[in-house]
């Protein structure tokens, strides 16, 4: 597996309102995750989105995160959202995620059985491969998946999500060395409603872990 090179990046997601994306910047997240998924309780019209990302300020990354979208519906959100980087989290087929011309990430939802080395394999042309949770349905549902399931030799860097939180993300760092970790209702006071203090003590549990 590639292994992080020093700071590990940290990924919020699931914003939707402009005083969590604020507070979730001012606590040092690199990238902030826009959930572009009408079943979603986190989810945001383009329309919403765009205003979120102009509070963005340079070098902190949008992210869109897409499950099973439509051409139609997925072009329309990227001409209205200026986002950085595309996350596909459905049943996506590499041609799906690689279209758009645009840097992508695959979620991948762990689970015995699934081979990771072929999984990655074939979204080769992945920045990363997320690696989440197996619960029915899309999205990991908040649970902490068995990271003995990853294996050494993936070809893509990861980027570990699933359950994390600020008690567990520093254990999770050590252990792991992800290049990234993503994080949504680990940080919440309700879905979609970001809890500042946990924000900041997740990133404060990384920093912690990527010194140690």
């Amino acid at each position: 597996m590639i292994k992080a090179p020093g700071r590990t990046r940290i990924k919020i997601c699931g914003l939707t309102r402009p005083e969590d994306v604020d507070a979730a910047v001012a606590a040092g997240a690199d990238a902030i995750g826009f959930v572009f998924y009408p079943k979603s309780p986190r989810y945001v019209t383009p329309e919403q989105a765009a205003a979120l990302v102009r509070r963005l300020p340079p070098f902190v990354m949008a992210v869109g995160l897409f499950v099973n979208e439509t051409p139609a519906r997925l072009a329309a959100s990227l001409e209205q959202v200026p986002l950085n980087l595309l996350q596909f989290h459905g049943d996506e087929s590499p041609t799906d995620c690689s279209r758009w011309g645009r840097p992508y990430i695959r979620a991948a939802r762990v689970q015995p059985g699934l081979d990771l080395v072929q999984y990655a394999a074939d979204f080769g042309g992945a920045r990363a491969l997320l690696l989440d949770a197996f619960v029915e349905g899309y999205g990991g549902g908040g649970h902490v998946f068995d990271w003995r399931l990853i294996p050494p030799q993936l070809d893509l860097p990861v980027i570990l999500s699933g359950g994390l939180n600020p008690d567990n993300v520093g254990d999770a760092v050590r252990r792991v060395r992800p290049v990234a970790v993503d994080v949504s209702s680990g940080v919440e006071a309700a879905k979609g409603i970001k809890d500042h203090q946990r924000m900041a003590d997740f990133v404060a549990a990384v920093r912690a872990a990527d010194q140690g």
